[in-house]
């Protein structure tokens, strides 16, 4: 009977935590992008990112449903790493060191890539989309 090989550390933290991160922040990358490859107009791009946010800026509904996504995509991780673990003979004191270095890389490099995202969104916004978003309802 062969002995399983351990997953990969690395790759599944980042896996996770870099899906975590995009879906928590779609609602704003998703218009950012459409609107840079000119499939969408400004007007449409922020009443698409509207729909995620209350009329004062501040996290909606939608905003908190997907930062929920985000944190069950990151918890099915660490749940799928636990169960794929297991099933290999390595020692529990490794086992465990191992659960403990995936939780924090996927909180760090997920956090860190949302915080990213969410601050090129902005700017983007700002500097590009609002400006057309005026320019589209002048006409």
């Amino acid at each position: 009977m062969s002995v399983k090989k351990p997953p990969s550390l690395l790759k599944w933290s980042l896996k996770y935590s870099i899906t975590a991160a995009f879906a928590s922040i779609i609602c704003c990358v998703a218009p950012a992008v459409l609107f840079m490859f000119g499939l969408m107009g400004g007007v449409f791009a922020i009443s698409f990112a509207d729909f995620f946010y209350n009329d004062d800026g501040s996290e909606g509904t939608g905003s908190l449903i997907l930062k929920g996504v985000a944190v069950t995509i990151g918890i099915y991780g660490v749940y799928s790493f636990r169960k794929k673990q297991n099933q290999c003979s390595i020692d529990p004191k490794r086992k465990r060191k191992n659960l403990l270095i995936l939780i924090t890389t996927i909180i760090i490099v997920g956090v860190s890539i949302f915080l990213s995202l969410e601050k090129w969104s902005a700017w983007y916004f700002d500097a590009h989309i609002v400006p057309a978003q005026q320019q589209e309802l002048k006409k």
